[in-house]
C-alpha cells in the first residue's frame, strides 16, 4: 500500500469500509457457487463410475450376441450385414449449471425406410447384436459428455478458488489495512488538534491572567 495513494478523509474510510463489505459479500456468493459447483462435480463422478462399470457389462453381452448372429448366419453374410453403412445423428443441446455451460448429447431415434426394411430382412439374432451395440454406442456418448461436463466443472472449479483466493487473502486484507491506515492518521490529526485546542487555550488564559 503506498502510503502517498493514500487520502486521510472521513469519506476515503466510508468508501473502504464499504469496498470491504462488497468484497466480503462477492466472496461469499463465490464459495457458494464453488460449494454448489462440487456438489455438481461429485455426483457427475459418481455417475461416470457407474456407467463405466456397466460398460464392461454391455461390451460383454454386444460381443457374445454377435458370435450368436455369426455361428448362425454364417461369418461372410454377418460381415455384409455389419458393413452397411449407418448414419447416426446425434442432437446437442446445452444446459446451465450455476453459469457454467454443459453440452447434453442425444442419440436421435433413425426412423428411416432403409432402416425399416433392414429389421424385417434381417434375422433375430443379427438385430440382438444390433440392439446390443446401439446401448453400447449410447452409453459410451453419455460417458463422453459426462466426463467433458466434468472437466468444465474442474475448470470452473479452479478458476473460482483462484478468484476467492485473491479475494480473501490479498483483496480484503490490503483494504483492511487502508482502513486500519486512515482510522489511525484520523485519530492522530484529531488527537493533534485536540492537544492544540488545549495549547491556545491555555496561551488565552495566561494572557487574560
Amino acid at each position: 500500500m503506498a502510503v502517498n495513494d493514500v487520502k486521510i478523509t472521513r469519506l476515503e474510510l466510508i468508501h473502504t469500509k464499504s469496498r470491504i463489505k462488497v468484497a466480503s459479500k462477492g466472496l461469499s456468493l463465490l464459495k457458494m457457487k464453488r460449494s454448489r459447483l462440487i456438489l455438481e462435480f461429485f455426483e457427475l463422478a459418481r455417475q461416470i463410475q457407474l456407467m463405466n462399470q456397466n460398460v464392461v457389462e454391455h461390451v460383454s453381452r454386444a460381443i457374445d450376441s454377435s458370435k450368436i448372429a455369426e455361428a448362425q448366419s454364417g461369418r461372410l453374410n454377418f460381415e455384409r450385414i455389419a458393413a452397411r453403412k449407418r448414419n447416426e445423428q446425434i442432437s446437442v443441446n446445452v444446459s446451465n449449471v450455476m453459469g457454467v455451460k454443459i453440452p447434453n448429447l442425444n442419440m436421435l431415434q433413425n426412423s428411416s425406410k432403409s432402416l425399416k426394411y433392414e429389421l424385417i430382412s434381417v434375422s433375430a439374432s443379427i438385430e440382438d447384436v444390433r440392439k446390443n451395440y446401439s446401448t453400447l454406442l449410447t452409453l459410451l456418448i453419455e460417458i463422453a459428455e459426462k466426463q467433458n461436463s466434468l472437466k468444465r466443472l474442474l475448470h470452473e472449479i479452479e478458476k473460482l478458488n483462484r478468484r476467492s483466493n485473491a479475494i480473501e487473502n490479498v483483496i480484503i486484507p490490503k483494504m483492511q489495512l487502508r482502513s486500519k491506515y486512515i482510522k489511525q492518521r484520523l485519530d492522530d490529526i484529531e488527537r493533534d488538534q485536540i492537544i492544540s485546542l488545549k495549547v491556545i487555550k491555555r496561551k488565552i488564559g495566561n494572557a487574560h491572567g
